[in-house]
């Protein structure tokens, strides 16, 4: 099933998006999986992050929500996380810096006292046929949002992190079937995952598990507000199962990773890919 052609400026509202992207809101139930957690999710306002936060408050997390500049979108998620019965905690502002990362993890510690879950998961993208048409500019925010933060947040985030945490990376099918029109973003995904993988080891002997998801074609704001019409219309039919996934569909395995279930899970990059193979 594909999407009709549409087009959004970055960085894309869920709710001007046809179909509005399936985040659980109606079919997630939890199961007291991260009773009394507290969690802190990038690009937590949309797509897979909202998916995410829904699914972390459901199943008893509190959640930090920051996002880019999507207000509407992200005051969404909060009202979704409250009427789960947990705290929403928002903070707006782009993460290429790393002081803006450091406010972050501070914020989260004032309220929540702790942090029990950290999910990397913003990103930018640019679809591009050329790489002279790449920017300096560009190449570097890539970089900056897309893994730069993941280790100022990281790094801030260490001290108040006990035993039992767990950090997960949102990596992509990208990593290693990259997508020669998003070289940069790509080459972000990679770095994503081999960063995980080095982290697992340097701080397992914290009990701190660190793990990474490797999406597929999923239907979010990313799309329209990066890639053509034309090929938004056809976005995900290039998969065994021939559609684009639905963020609600990543939400279980990031509660895998989060959880108890996944306490012997670290080093891993889970592929959510509606079939295509990471090997």
């Amino acid at each position: 099933m594909n999407q009709p052609k549409q087009q959004q400026e970055v960085p894309g509202i869920q709710s001007e998006m046809t179909p509005v992207p399936d985040c659980g809101e109606e079919s997630y139930r939890g199961m007291d999986k991260l009773k009394g957690k507290a969690a802190v999710i990038t690009g937590g306002d949309s797509g897979i992050g909202r998916a995410v936060a829904i699914a972390f408050a459901r199943e008893g997390a509190d959640v930090l929500i920051s996002y880019l500049s999507e207000d509407e979108d992200a005051r969404d998620t909060a009202r979704l996380v409250e009427e789960a019965g947990r705290k929403a905690v928002l903070v707006r502002g782009d993460l290429d810096t790393a002081e803006h990362c450091r406010k972050i993890v501070d914020t989260a510690v004032q309220e929540f006292g702790k942090i029990d879950i950290l999910v990397n998961n913003a990103a930018y993208q640019m679809t591009h046929e050329t790489i002279e048409e790449i920017s300096d500019e560009e190449w570097e925010h890539t970089f900056k949002v897309n893994i730069n933060a993941m280790f100022y947040l990281v790094k801030a985030a260490l001290p108040h992190m006990a035993p039992g945490s767990s950090i997960i990376g949102s990596s992509s099918v990208n990593s290693d079937m990259p997508n020669p029109t998003l070289a940069p973003y790509a080459a972000t995904k990679a770095a994503i995952a081999n960063f995980s993988a080095s982290l697992a080891q340097l701080l397992g002997e914290k009990g701190i598990r660190v793990n990474s998801v490797a999406p597929g074609p999923i239907w979010t704001p990313l799309i329209p507000s990066t890639m053509p019409p034309e090929k938004v219309e056809s976005f995900g039919s290039n998969t065994p199962l021939g559609r684009a996934g639905q963020p609600a569909e990543l939400a279980p395995t990031y509660v895998l990773l989060a959880s108890e279930d996944g306490s012997y899970i670290s080093g891993a990059r889970i592929a959510v890919t509606g079939g295509r193979p990471i090997l």
